[in-house]
């Protein structure tokens, strides 16, 4: 796990409670501004996977290549 997955998954949840708590006090902007966090934090996670998935052919490749 990468520091965007994590940083992705943190950003989602957040903007999930601030939804919440916008829903809970009435207030529009906050639930707006809970679900344009989720938004960024899910394509934030979605960044890191795939640098993960990149990494992760980076590593088939060069081992390949070694038994080659």
């Amino acid at each position: 796990m990468n520091k965007n997955q994590v940083k992705g998954a943190l950003k989602d949840i957040a903007g999930k409670v601030q939804e919440k708590v916008g829903k809970l006090v009435g207030s529009k902007e906050q639930q707006v501004k809970g679900l344009g966090k989720q938004i960024s934090g899910k394509a934030e996670k979605t960044y890191g996977d795939a640098k993960e998935v990149v990494k992760d052919a980076k590593k088939v490749i060069k081992d390949g290549i070694k038994h080659f």
